[in-house]
């Protein structure tokens, strides 16, 4: 039997049991004074006859009372032992199989005895431990019914806050739990409430992040286009230096900041929201061989099963050709491309792909592991970009005998009429 552990049942529980010890204290500490005070009316009275009857005994005369006697063959034993050291004593006790109080007191070295019925008293304790049992029972049940109440209001509100956390983990930066402020709700019913400070506490955090977020993203869509004018410039004149080494070395930097640039350019538009694909349907075995061979590399591509699919060619290009470059600077050859329907498989047979990589995805300017030798920088970041834009799902994993692999699923589009 599986035992619920979710909040609101832990609570429910652990208010049940409070409430169940409780009164389960309260019902004994109820029934032992019930118990003496309607016993002791009783032993009173059994007491009162007892010394009419020693009175009357002492004087020789009749008490008047049938439950009185000498010896009595139900007394019980410790009261007779009490007698026989000439005190007085009462006690519950049996005569005649039936419940009875007992008193008794010395009378010329005998006990005189004086019994009075005692099964309604024991019927009217019967009838107050069960009233007491069903008024512990009925309270237990609405303090665990309140308490369930309260707890699922309170586990309902942590899972939606819960669930807005992981929204925000998972890049949903807009995502807010949105409970009422205490300026929101009346005066007389404002209340400290955690979960309430809490949410919104995260809120506040995601706003934070997120204006940083925007804040980073203007900064870098700046940058790139404050350096892109200079660096045209300082390319054009570059090209007017005499031949040589050093043109040769001052291009290639010029060439690699260009190009970083215009990386950092397309981040910020796939950052901002507004790309949006150009779709066509289009045999993707084909697509992907012009996109290896435009990348002049040495990479073999098998076509298991063709389809045609929905895609951009230009963003699916800029894909799997900065999978490609990716795979040939930090990998090693035989770079393979495999075709299965809507899947394309990139693999090479180099280290293979940095443990926070697969976890977490590519991050900006991250090198990878530098004692395996893989890295990304700004390609992988790319692609995830260009990836979300074409609704392709994306997967990075190592081969288990070596090597990195990347699987792109496609949308899949109907085939042309005619086909």
């Amino acid at each position: 039997m599986r035992v619920p552990s979710g909040l609101r049942w832990k609570i429910a529980m652990t208010t049940t049991a409070v409430c169940c010890m409780v009164a389960a204290a309260l019902g004994i500490l109820v029934h032992n004074v019930v118990s003496r005070q309607i016993s002791g009316e009783v032993r009173k009275d059994v007491i009162r006859n007892l010394e009419h009857a020693l009175d009357h005994y002492q004087y020789g005369t009749t008490h008047g009372d049938a439950n009185v006697d000498l010896n009595p063959p139900g007394l019980p034993e410790p009261l007779r032992k009490l007698v026989a050291r000439g005190q007085t004593g009462s006690m519950v006790g049996e005569y005649g199989h039936k419940p009875v109080m007992w008193a008794a007191g010395p009378a010329d070295q005998q006990a005189l005895a004086v019994w009075l019925p005692y099964e309604d008293t024991r019927s009217r304790l019967r009838d107050i431990d069960t009233a007491i049992l069903a008024s512990a029972g009925l309270a237990a049940g609405v303090v665990a019914l309140a308490g369930l109440f309260l707890a699922n209001r309170i586990s309902r509100r942590l899972a939606t806050t819960a669930a807005v956390a992981r929204r925000i983990s998972a890049g949903d930066l807009d995502a807010r739990v949105g409970f009422p402020a205490d300026a929101e709700e009346p005066a007389r019913f404002r209340s400290r409430d955690e979960v309430r400070d809490v949410a919104q506490a995260l809120d506040s955090m995601a706003g934070s992040l997120q204006d940083r977020l925007e804040a980073e993203k203007r900064f870098t869509a700046d940058v790139a286009h404050e350096l892109r004018t200079p660096l045209t410039g300082s390319l054009a004149a570059a090209e007017l230096l005499p031949e040589g080494r050093p043109k040769e070395m001052i291009n290639d930097r010029l060439k690699a900041l260009h190009l970083l640039t215009e990386d950092l350019l397309e981040i910020s538009r796939l950052d901002s929201g507004v790309e949006q694909a150009d779709l066509a349907r289009m045999e993707l075995g084909r697509a992907v061989e012009r996109a290896v061979a435009s990348t002049r590399l040495a990479v073999s591509v098998r076509i298991l099963r063709d389809t045609v699919v929905l895609t951009d060619r230009r963003r699916l290009d800029r894909i799997l050709a900065n999978l490609l470059v990716n795979a040939a600077k930090h990998g090693q050859p035989p770079i393979e491309v495999s075709v299965e329907g809507p899947i394309v498989t990139i693999r090479d047979h180099g280290p293979g792909y940095p443990a926070e990589l697969i976890e977490q995805g590519p991050q900006r300017f991250r090198t990878g592991d530098p004692g395996r030798g893989r890295g990304h920088g700004l390609g992988l970041t790319i692609v995830m970009g260009q990836a979300a834009v074409l609704e392709i799902a994306l997967r990075f994993s190592n081969a288990p005998d070596g090597g990195a692999v990347t699987t792109l699923q496609l949308p899949v589009g109907r085939l042309p009429e005619g086909s």
